[in-house]
């Protein structure tokens, strides 16, 4: 399961690259400066995170049960929060209509932020 983790993250990875070029390029021409600028929020925010999963994935200060449960809440995050700016920014849908997936991928970020500091510091040595 953390094999597939790691390899999902490097996949959005890529992903998260090929977004960024498509918004600072194709995008600069048909977006005004604030859709422009939450895209580009929603792509750092998602790459930060997809960061993240892969130092959870591959240290070994944390079990391998809270790994998955903390790159689960990453993911959720990327996908709520990311993927809501990204679907708001290309008018794909209208803020109002998900006016709660943003702030609910952001409450994700936190879980995983809040499982992965208690992670590190409840970490013992058996594994």
């Amino acid at each position: 399961m953390i094999r597939k983790l790691a390899g999902i993250s490097a996949l959005l990875g890529l992903i998260t690259v090929i977004l960024g070029a498509f918004g600072a390029h194709s995008l600069k021409e048909k977006l005004d400066a604030e859709a422009l600028k939450n895209f580009e929020t929603g792509t750092r925010y998602m790459m930060y995170h997809i960061l993240a999963i892969l130092l959870i994935v591959n240290t070994g200060l944390i079990k391998e049960k809270s790994k998955i449960i903390i790159s689960g809440f990453f993911l959720a995050g990327i996908l709520f929060f990311s993927g809501s700016i990204f679907a708001i920014s290309l008018d794909l849908v209208q803020a109002k209509q998900i006016w709660f997936v943003t702030p609910l991928g952001g409450l994700f970020f936190i879980i995983g932020w809040l499982i992965s500091a208690l992670s590190f510091f409840n970490f013992s040595d058996k594994n």
